[in-house]
C-alpha cells in the first residue's frame, strides 16, 4: 500500500479545490444552479477519492448536487489535464450544510438571549 505525506495530501487537496473553483463556473453555466462555492476538499489516504464539499446560493442544493455529480467525470478529465500526477482522484460531491446550521444556531442563541432579557426585565 502506497502512503503519501500529509503535507502533500493537503497541498493536492488545496490545488484540486482551486482548479475546481475555476472550472465549475466555466463548465456548468446555468443560472438555475446559482452560485456554487467550494468549501473544502478531503482526499482519501491513497489519493483515489476526493470528497468535494460545496455550498450554493440562489438554487436548490439538490439541483446543484445533481449537476455536479452528472459532470464529475468530465471535471475529472479536465483536472487530469491540469494536475501533473499519476492518478487524479475520483470526485464525490457533498452539499455542506454547516453554514446553514451555523445560522440556525446563531438565531437560536439570539432568541435565548432575548428571552433571558425579557425574563430579567418584566
Amino acid at each position: 500500500m502506497h502512503k503519501t505525506s500529509p503535507h502533500r495530501n493537503q497541498r493536492l487537496a488545496d490545488q484540486i479545490q482551486r482548479d475546481l473553483a475555476e472550472l465549475i463556473p466555466r463548465e456548468l453555466r446555468s443560472s438555475s444552479l446559482g452560485l456554487i462555492t467550494l468549501q473544502s476538499v478531503e482526499l482519501s489516504p491513497d489519493l483515489a477519492h476526493a470528497k468535494v464539499f460545496f455550498t450554493v446560493l440562489g438554487a436548490e442544493p439538490e439541483h446543484a448536487l445533481n449537476a455536479l455529480q452528472e459532470k464529475a467525470g468530465y471535471l475529472h478529465s479536465l483536472l487530469f489535464k491540469r494536475l501533473h500526477i499519476h492518478t487524479v482522484p475520483t470526485l464525490h460531491f457533498h452539499y455542506d450544510n454547516s453554514v446553514e446550521h451555523g445560522i440556525e444556531m446563531s438565531k437560536l442563541i439570539d432568541k435565548a438571549v432575548e428571552s433571558d432579557h425579557q425574563d430579567e426585565n418584566p
